[in-house]
């Protein structure tokens, strides 16, 4: 007869689990359990160290839990039998292995209860503009978008090949500068070139990214080529299959020239080959963690880029870089085939040198895929020649007075193009509590490493790099883990609130706040350059550290400023309507950073 938990433990033999804990107890005689008794908490076999009251009273300081002196003897009295059990997957001796391809049975749904979602027929609209005639100097055609790239290719002004070559010979010359590339991929390219060029005379157009050059950051799987995350214990790394993006990219036609760098693990802009630099202030980091793409798409080594971001990690090195970045809806874009950070937020998105680049891109890589099972079916409503004029563009009134002049000018911009600005305001929450979702799923994501010490590998071991926060992650309480999820729904709720007034949000680009709160709601952001600022210090990703100092200017440098807009859920057709508006009023996008 079955025994409950209760008479298991003070009935049954625990000789041999007393030997592997080190604790010896005697034996007792079974018994038979009355019918019917069931199983009690509290009661399992003691398992794992022996803990004490003093144990308690010094853990509660990490939890912030106060527990008086005999609510400490109490739980410690316990502990063994009733929690410390619940770590045998992990601790054995029924371990159970979690692959990395394993996603958690919670999942985060950006969309509302109520709220319906349009899965119908795509309406995509390019712009028709005149590319003009193809520059005399391989640098310009380097720095051309995609529109104008694509038009070219599409007329046969321009091979494929030729375009290939150009990038191939410039990431090959600013790489030692700018440390933005992990693996160069010269055979394939030309390759894949040459069979565009193939293709394109037979009257075989895939596309606007046929026989585009391109780089991935090197979090996305390409078969039989390197992917290395950025972190020493995977630079051998070599997976068999491409990720469903990088397919879906290959199968538009699109060549690919290199794996980009990333900060390692997906965490700023140092990884085992050193820190990748910013093409328009080679003393600071081009920030991260898609630190490659934003230098080398900046620097017109590649026509676009496939960056990723969590919390800022497409927003910030777009900003610095001055290049156009947009993260997509949480789900519209399938992950499967890339590195997982935190399965409820990350995203993958494209880096280009212009807005409508990125939406070419993002037409070519949207859907869901079996492999993400967050991975969502969506419509992409964009036309580059439909008016703005009437969209209600919301904005926060202090943060623009905190904000420098190319926010407030990019305000004013988008009332002259005949947007409606609408004064908007979100309540006075803790949103950076929303981080220890992040930090608890990044801990999860990564515990193989963790636990087999493999993080110490790492180049950056700081306060505030991976290997600590990981560490760290232990020691959150799983009540509030849940709690913070609740929070997160709140949180949703009140955006949903904000945007039943007005169409889009205007943001400074890493204003804290926003930048938290849209990354953990889902909601597409669009980066691009909007101006200008000069800057007397280097900036950093990184906390502070008072023994290596930043390089300070003097005079201050200019370097490019970037505003964002945030989109309603899945509406990244009006967000790319509205940013290709302003960039064309900016008229700042075509200028190039200095020696490149």
């Amino acid at each position: 007869m079955k025994k409950s938990r209760r008479q298991f433990l003070t009935q049954s033999s625990l000789g041999a689990l007393a030997v592997a804990t080190g604790c010896h107890k005697e034996n007792s005689e079974p018994a038979s359990a009355p019918p019917g008794m069931p199983s009690a908490f509290a009661t399992s076999p003691a398992v794992g160290p022996e803990v004490s009251p003093a144990t308690f009273a010094e853990a509660e300081k990490l939890v912030r839990f106060p527990l008086t002196e005999a609510e400490c003897k109490e739980a410690a009295g316990s502990w063994r039998e009733a929690m410390a059990s619940l770590y045998e997957r992990r601790t054995g001796p029924k371990k159970v292995p979690l692959g990395p391809t394993l996603a958690p049975a919670s999942r985060w749904d950006p969309v509302l209860p109520g709220v319906n979602i349009d899965t119908g027929k795509n309406l995509f609209v390019r712009s028709h503009g005149d590319p003009g005639p193809l520059p005399s100097t391989d640098e310009a055609i380097a720095f051309a978008p995609v529109t104008q790239l694509s038009r070219w290719i599409e007329t046969r002004k321009l091979t494929s090949q030729r375009l290939t070559q150009i990038y191939l010979d410039r990431l090959q010359r600013f790489n030692p500068q700018l440390r933005c590339v992990i693996t160069l991929t010269p055979d394939l390219a030309l390759a894949q070139a040459k069979q565009a060029d193939a293709e394109i005379a037979a009257g075989k157009y895939r596309g606007p990214l046929h026989g585009i050059p391109w780089g991935a950051k090197d979090l996305l799987d390409t078969a039989g080529i390197p992917t290395t995350c950025g972190a020493e214990p995977y630079r051998n790394r070599v997976p068999a299959a491409n990720a469903v993006v990088v397919q879906r990219l290959q199968d538009a036609g699109a060549v690919l020239v290199a794996k980009l760098s990333m900060g390692a693990l997906a965490l700023n802009d140092v990884w085992f080959g050193g820190q990748t630099m910013n093409p328009w202030l080679l003393e600071e980091g081009s920030s991260g963690s898609s630190a490659g793409p934003g230098a080398a798409t900046a620097a017109g080594l590649v026509g676009f880029a496939i960056g990723s971001e969590t919390g800022g990690s497409i927003v910030s090195p777009s900003m610095r870089c001055g290049v156009a970045g947009l993260r997509p809806t949480y789900g519209r874009v399938a992950r499967t085939g890339a590195m997982t950070l935190c399965w409820s937020l990350d995203k993958l998105g494209p880096m280009a040198r212009g807005v409508e680049d990125t939406m070419l891109v993002l037409n070519t890589i949207s859907g869901p895929n079996a492999g993400d099972v967050d991975s969502l079916p969506s419509t992409l409503h964009y036309d580059a020649n439909a008016t703005v004029s009437g969209l209600r563009i919301g904005y926060f009134p202090q943060w623009m007075q905190e904000a420098t002049d190319v926010d407030r000018g990019a305000l004013a911009t988008a009332e002259k193009l005949g947007m409606t600005p609408v004064k908007v305001a979100i309540p006075d929450w803790p949103y950076d509590d929303l981080n220890l979702i992040l930090f608890a799923e990044a801990a999860a994501a990564f515990e193989d490493l963790t636990l087999s010490g493999g993080l110490d590998q790492l180049k950056m071991q700081v306060p505030d790099a991976w290997p600590n926060i990981f560490r760290q992650a232990r020691f959150l309480s799983a009540v509030d883990y849940v709690q913070t999820d609740r929070l997160r729904r709140k949180v949703a709720m009140e955006m949903a609130r904000v945007f039943s007034q007005v169409d889009l949000l205007l943001v400074p680009s890493l204003r804290d706040e926003m930048l938290t709160i849209t990354n953990f709601t889902g909601q597409p952001s669009l980066t691009f350059r909007a101006g200008f600022v000069e800057v007397s210090e280097a900036r950093s990703d990184w906390a502070p550290d008072p023994q290596r100092p930043l390089p300070k200017f003097n005079p201050p440098r200019r370097v490019p400023y970037g505003v964002t807009l945030i989109g309603q859920l899945f509406d990244e057709g009006t967000v790319g309507r509205a940013g290709l508006a302003l960039e064309r009023a900016f008229g700042v996008a075509a200028q190039r950073p200095p020696g490149f």
